[in-house]
């Protein structure tokens, strides 16, 4: 009996919810790209945060839509991107991979 009730808290365990502060840069960016509903919402409902000129947009999602996310803006990898985009991207996957898995 004790199986059968671990085997079921596992499956219905939801990945929980996790903050990660998004670049304006990398924000920007994604809001002009092609996304999934899913992706468009979480995007929609961060919360903007000044930071001196710029600003940061605080998600909170599951680290699966970060780092979907985190894929979509790979094309600030490019060499032709701004360097500051390029190094807005790398900040948030560092954050992204900093949450594991």
């Amino acid at each position: 009996m004790p199986e059968h009730v671990a085997g079921h808290q596992d499956a219905s365990t939801p990945e929980l919810r996790v903050v990660v502060d998004m670049p304006g840069k990398v924000a920007d960016f994604l809001r002009t790209a092609d996304l999934d509903p899913a992706e468009r919402a979480t995007l929609d409902q961060g919360v903007t945060v000044r930071r001196g000129t710029g600003y940061t947009l605080r998600i909170t999602a599951a680290p699966a839509v970060h780092r979907q996310l985190l894929d979509r803006c790979q094309p600030l990898d490019a060499a032709t991107t701004i360097p500051t985009q390029r190094k807005a991207r790398r900040e948030y996957a560092n954050r992204v991979n900093a949450l594991g898995q």
